[in-house]
C-alpha cells in the first residue's frame, strides 16, 4: 500500500467538556510506529479513535488513505487489535476464542479454527491450546491477545500496552515476538506504550503525546543515524601521542584537565579505535563514559522536565 499508514487532520476527541485529543496532524508511514506518553496523554483514545470506536468531534483521519469513518468496515478488516484490558468470555478455551475471533472477521469457522490453532503454536500456547483462558498466567493471557490480533493475517497491527503485567523474561519473550511479526510477516505496527524501552526495542518512529496533543514527531532511524557519539575519558598521566591519534582519527575534543577529555566522535568511528589509539600511544584509559542521545532523552525533554522530573 503507497498510502501513509496513518493520516491525522485536525483530529479532535471531546468527551463532555474533556478534550481528550486536540487537534492532532501529521502523516506517518513507518514500518513500526510508537506512542509513548504518561497515562492520560490521549495514547488509547487515539488507538480507539483509528478504530472507529470514538468518532471525531471534528477533523478525520485515514489508514492507508481510508477515513476512519466513511471506510470503517474496510479498515476493520486490514487491521488486529490487542487491547491493553483483558476481554475474554468465561468457560472458552484458547483456541475457541481465537477461532471466534477469527470469524468475527468474516472468515469461516473451519478455516477460523485452523488459523485459531497455526496463531496458538505461533505464540507459543500451542501445548496449552485446550485450557480455559482464565487458567492463564497474565502472561499467557497476554499472549492470547496477540494471537487473535494476528489471526485473520492483518496488514496493522494495534498494540495497546502488550507487555502489561509480564515478568522480565516474558517482556522479552513477547518484544522478540513483535519484532519477528513485524519483521518477516512484513506488518505494520501500531505500538502504544508507558515503557520507554519497548518502543526503542521495537519502532522505527515515535508519536510523543502531552495531554491530548502531539509533542513530538521523532523518526528513531534517522535520529540513531544523526546521533554525534559523547565520550568523556580520562588517561593515566599525560599523554599527547594520544591526543595526536584523536586527531589524526577526527575527534573534536576538549581538555577539563590534566588527563581528562571530553571528545565527539565522528560517524563511523567506534569506541573500540579509542582503545586502538591508546595502545599505540602506549597510554592507559583509566575512565571512559560513552553517551548519546537516547529515546529517554527526547521523551524528557518533550515532557518538558527538568533534572528528569515530570
Amino acid at each position: 500500500m503507497n498510502s501513509p499508514v496513518i493520516e491525522l487532520d485536525n483530529l479532535t476527541i471531546r468527551f463532555g467538556s474533556l478534550e481528550a485529543i486536540k487537534q492532532l496532524n501529521g502523516s506517518f508511514s513507518g514500518r513500526s510506529i510508537g506512542l509513548l506518553g504518561p497515562n492520560g496523554a490521549g495514547k488509547t483514545t487515539l488507538i480507539h479513535a483509528l478504530l472507529g470506536f470514538h468518532p471525531p468531534s471534528s477533523g478525520t483521519a485515514r489508514i492507508f488513505g481510508k477515513d476512519v469513518l466513511r471506510d470503517a468496515k474496510e479498515i476493520r478488516s486490514l487491521v488486529g487489535y490487542m487491547p491493553e484490558n483483558d476481554s475474554y468470555i468465561a468457560g472458552m478455551t484458547a483456541v475457541r476464542f481465537v477461532a471466534m475471533m477469527a470469524e468475527l472477521t468474516g472468515i469461516p469457522a473451519s478455516a477460523a479454527l485452523e488459523r485459531a490453532h497455526e496463531a496458538l503454536f505461533y505464540v507459543g500456547l500451542g501445548e496449552a491450546r485446550y485450557r480455559k483462558v482464565e487458567t492463564f498466567s497474565q502472561g499467557m493471557k497476554q499472549l492470547v491477545k496477540l494471537a487473535q490480533a494476528i489471526v485473520h493475517g492483518p496488514v496493522l497491527l494495534f498494540l495497546d500496552e502488550p507487555t502489561n503485567g509480564l515478568d522480565p523474561p516474558a517482556r522479552e519473550r513477547m518484544l522478540r515476538l513483535i519484532r519477528e511479526i513485524t519483521s518477516a510477516r512484513e506488518v505494520h505496527l501500531i505500538l502504544s506504550s508507558h515503557l520507554l524501552r519497548d518502543v526503542d526495542d521495537c519502532c522505527e518512529e515515535v508519536i510523543i503525546l502531552k495531554q491530548g496533543e502531539l509533542a513530538v514527531y521523532c523518526n528513531l532511524e534517522e535520529e540513531r543515524r544523526a546521533n554525534r557519539k559523547f565520550v568523556e575519558l580520562e588517561t593515566r598521566g599525560e599523554s599527547p601521542a594520544f591526543i595526536e591519534l584523536v586527531d589524526q582519527l577526527g575527534c573534536e575534543w576538549a581538555q577539563s584537565g590534566p588527563t581528562r577529555f571530553k571528545m565527539v566522535l565522528p560517524e563511523g568511528l567506534s569506541i573500540s579505535q579509542l582503545f586502538y589509539a591508546a595502545a599505540r600511544a602506549d597510554v592507559q584509559l583509566r575512565k571512559l563514559t560513552y553517551k548519546r542521545d537516547s529515546l529517554e532523552d527526547i521523551f524528557l525533554k518533550a515532557m518538558g522536565t527538568e533534572n528528569g522530573r515530570l
